[in-house]
């Protein structure tokens, strides 16, 4: 068999598999994708040619958010009756270039059931790496624990770390694996000093954190966590140095989805 016929066949044994409900299947998806080699798509143009500076992906929109279809193999390209140009590209590779534009892809939209759509969050997480990311759709919330002691002490470590300027919270339910408490780390500076030292104001800190709670951080930058994207939206600073003093409140929901599909659409 070709590379390119054990590509589809991994990547189509992993689509057949997804249906609403069933994240496991979809994360093997996810997986095969990522996978340089073997997770290869055929994208369809719209405009140009395979490698010609004017090649441009077509783009459908589903629910309001954009996507850019392709197919799984050389047989669903025939299948879908495409009459235009296509690229092979890595999984790993359409997905660096979509994400960034708040794309996502669509698998296969001319297959019975209209195909899988793959959110542009969850290219993000197959450009970077998808352990380094919790599994989508998330379920995001003001954390509910009460941990005064381990906000109090971060708060004043917060305090003495001149690159703190604010912290938020939130309470993350992936959807695998264990829910856990996330800091958004607001800081003055990026710079490699500035990173050490709010390293360890959280090393100083975790020790007052109960047995069996995990405790993760993100960085209020991220243009692309959801996580982020949610304490931005209504997630006011436990710690504000700037307002002297600490300000809980609960979230505000966050806009339905960003940009994950319904989750009838896997």
């Amino acid at each position: 068999m070709s590379a390119s016929g054990i590509a589809a066949g991994q990547v189509e044994h992993t689509l057949r598999q997804v249906t609403p409900g069933r994240y496991d299947a979809y994360e093997a998806l996810l997986r095969a994708l990522a996978t340089p080699a073997s997770g290869q798509v055929w994208m369809l143009l719209w405009h140009g040619r395979a490698g010609s500076p004017d090649a441009q992906y077509g783009t459908m929109e589903v629910d309001g958010h954009g996507y850019a279809p392709c197919v799984t193999s050389a047989q669903e390209l025939s299948a879908s009756g495409w009459n235009r140009s296509y690229e092979v590209v890595d999984g790993i590779d359409a997905a660096r270039t979509l994400f960034p534009d708040h794309y996502g892809l669509w698998l296969n939209p001319h297959a019975p059931g209209g195909g899988v759509g793959i959110p542009w969050l969850d290219l993000r997480r197959i450009a970077t790496g998808l352990d380094r990311q919790p599994a989508g759709p998330l379920r995001l919330s003001e954390p509910a624990i009460e941990i005064p002691q381990f906000y109090a002490l971060l708060a004043q470590n917060a305090h003495r770390t001149p690159a703190v300027r604010a912290l938020r919270r939130a309470w993350v339910q992936p959807a695998l694996g264990a829910p856990y408490l996330a800091i958004g780390l607001d800081v003055y500076d990026s710079s490699p000093p500035a990173v050490d030292a709010v390293r360890a104001m959280m090393q100083q800190s975790v020790g007052a954190v109960p047995d069996g709670l995990s405790v993760s951080t993100v960085a209020m930058t991220d243009e692309y966590d959801p996580v982020v994207m949610w304490m931005r939206a209504g997630a006011r600073p436990f710690y504000d140095r700037e307002a002297h003093a600490p300000a809980p409140a609960p979230a505000q929901a966050p806009a339905a989805g960003y940009g994950y599909p319904p989750s009838g659409r896997y």
